[in-house]
């Protein structure tokens, strides 16, 4: 087994067909079956079921998936860092969930020490990819948060992966919507005046747990929903059908994604908590500790 092949695997499940599988991955149908089969052999566990209509992930191959994930993901930290043109460089890694002062705190540490040639990355990601991310080190330091709906699920996901949540504020529930709806001058208002709008909610991606939801209210029965992933497309769909979002209220004047977009508090009380996450018993580099210090300027907890 090789990284090679396994990376095949996670193309293979992440498409619809071998055939568009192969061609992701710019080599034949056939040569990518013979590699699959090979791994196959060696591991004597079927990985994927072939039928007439395709093919799809066995019980033991979902299982090989969700490691497979975790080692490419390692892999590729180590690759960038050590064998990549850019080995030589300044590395320092945040994830993050949906909140502008993670990004500020962000570029406040790279103001601060201005190295002359560095890597760094910011990923605004999934609830899950951010406690992931932490937990394989792809990132020193994840911003997350909870509210009543999912503490105990996220409380009990920071024992299981070794995490250690620091809170930072507590925000009570709002809704954004765009200046010129009907609701924006409203100082308060229900879950149920707005059944008839759209929601619009971040997409997690992830069936299995509904409660990785990153804005309050998570097991609320929305009669209008849609899912987006990506912040402009989601404002974009406010503005043009009414629709609204659910957040904490902390909307900055320096963002241009949300120009535009104005909070009304909810009836309805869901309070977040904001905070960080790190890996217990990891230490940080100068980096982490300076954006630590730089996201602490918003502790109010």
């Amino acid at each position: 087994m090789n990284i090679q092949q396994i990376k095949y695997i996670l193309a293979i499940a992440g498409s619809s067909s071998m055939r568009e599988a192969a061609t992701k991955l710019f080599i034949s149908q056939p040569a990518l079956s013979a590699s699959v089969a090979e791994l196959e052999d060696e591991l004597g566990i079927l990985i994927f079921e072939r039928t007439n209509k395709g093919i799809s992930l066995t019980d033991e191959g979902r299982e090989f998936v969700t490691y497979a994930k975790k080692a490419v993901g390692q892999y590729e930290i180590l690759e960038e860092r050590y064998l990549s043109k850019d080995s030589g460089k300044e590395h320092f890694s945040v994830s993050t969930q949906h909140f502008n002062f993670s990004i500020k705190a962000f570029t406040e540490v790279i103001k601060r020490f201005d190295p002359d040639t560095f890597l760094f990355s910011i990923h605004e990601t999934k609830t899950k990819d951010v406690l992931d991310d932490v937990r394989t080190l792809r990132s020193e330091v994840g911003i997350i948060s909870f509210s009543g709906s999912n503490e105990a699920v996220l409380k009990k996901l920071f024992r299981e992966y070794g995490l250690e949540f620091i809170p930072l504020m507590r925000r009570e529930t709002y809704i954004y919507v765009w200046e010129g709806h009907e609701f924006a001058g409203r100082s308060e208002i229900s879950i149920e005046e707005l059944e008839d709008y759209p929601c619009v909610t971040f997409d997690q991606s992830d069936n299995s747990n509904l409660y990785l939801t990153e804005e309050a209210l998570a097991d609320h029965d929305f009669k209008k929903m849609i899912k987006s992933d990506d912040r402009a497309t989601s404002m974009e769909i406010i503005a043009d059908l009414g629709g609204y979002s659910i957040g904490s209220g902390m909307l900055s004047g320096d963002d241009v994604i949300l120009k535009g977009l104005v909070s009304i508090k909810l009836k309805e009380e869901d309070p977040l908590i904001i905070g960080y996450i790190t890996r217990k018993g990891s230490r940080l580099s100068a980096y982490g500790e300076a954006y630590v210090e730089e996201i602490l300027k918003y502790k109010e907890l």
